[in-house]
């Protein structure tokens, strides 16, 4: 079956799909995106994904395409065109099209892209398997809060990873503490078993997944630390791991040249695995759209 993918008001055939070359997203990646992973036909944590999309658009001063309501429903669209039961949803929101001018267009028409495609989440063995990370200078700008799509330092380092034979880079500051990876959240375990991430400010992303965690971490009465941690704790913890919505929760068995935990998956680290995917699998919320987000569509979003 043909991938089909939402622009601008249209359904339409991916390989069909395309923007205007004087989109602000293409000449300025003036714009912001989230990415939610789909189980059982049903967006995951998407009220939190949406709460996050809108603190973006309102730091970039950017109105949102359509009200929640629609969004929620476009986004089942998607889903259920694209057949898919689990997977990734992709959806990016621009300034729009206009003249190429540095400072914001008036008037302004916000574009909306979304797309879908089947995977597998969390990836196979990813928990027996586990990763190796390096590690590089946090080279990014002082907004990463914002989900913006200007990720060409994201880009390099997870290029500069694969070539090292690595699955991820994590960027550590000036300071030389740890803030997180080019597409995930960095956290240790310490010896004495007390849970360390760094806390949510302008130079981390705050992760959906890494809420999640937190969540588990408390009602498992796992001690928390929210708090900056040096590469040279990171090297010496007892375990360390990441989080990501498309990754869930990986081991990290080496950083850089030095071997975490013995090269295996620690225990604090499989237990909130296994209850961060027992809580998506059970929760309640996801269910199917209300009625009345079904009658947002007269609002003028086409179907």
């Amino acid at each position: 079956m043909s991938r089909i993918a939402y622009v601008n008001g249209r359904y339409i055939p991916h390989h069909q799909a395309s923007v205007h070359i004087e989109d602000r997203g293409y000449q300025f990646a003036d714009g912001v995106y989230e990415v939610m992973a789909v189980m059982d036909g049903e967006p995951i944590d998407e009220d939190l994904h949406l709460n996050r999309l809108e603190r973006s658009l309102s730091e970039l001063r950017i109105e949102s395409a359509m009200a929640r309501a629609s969004l929620r429903v476009v986004l089942r669209e998607i889903i259920r065109r694209n057949r898919i039961r689990d997977g990734i949803l992709y959806l990016q929101m621009t300034r729009g099209v206009a003249r190429r001018d540095h400072a914001f267009p008036t008037p302004r028409q916000t574009a909306l892209v979304i797309t879908a495609r089947p995977a597998t989440l969390p990836p196979p063995d990813a928990l027996r398997a586990g990763i190796h990370v390096i590690t590089l200078p946090d080279l990014r700008w002082k907004r990463c809060d914002i989900k913006a799509i200007a990720l060409l330092p994201n880009v390099l380092a997870k290029q500069q990873a694969r070539e090292a034979g690595a699955y991820e880079a994590w960027f550590v500051d000036a300071s030389g503490h740890v803030t997180e990876g080019s597409a995930a959240n960095a956290w240790i375990v310490t010896r004495e078993g007390i849970l360390v991430t760094r806390p949510v400010s302008s130079k981390i992303l705050g992760g959906i997944t890494r809420l999640g965690v937190l969540k588990a971490a408390a009602e498992e009465g796992i001690p928390v630390e929210e708090r900056p941690f040096h590469l040279d704790e990171a090297k010496t913890a007892a375990e360390a791991f990441l989080t990501s919505t498309t990754a869930f929760l990986l081991p990290v068995l080496k950083i850089d040249d030095k071997v975490i935990g013995g090269g295996k998956p620690g225990k604090v680290t499989e237990r909130l695995f296994q209850l961060y995917l027992a809580e998506i699998k059970t929760n309640k919320k996801r269910k199917r759209i209300p009625h009345e987000e079904k009658a947002a569509l007269s609002t003028g979003n086409p179907v």
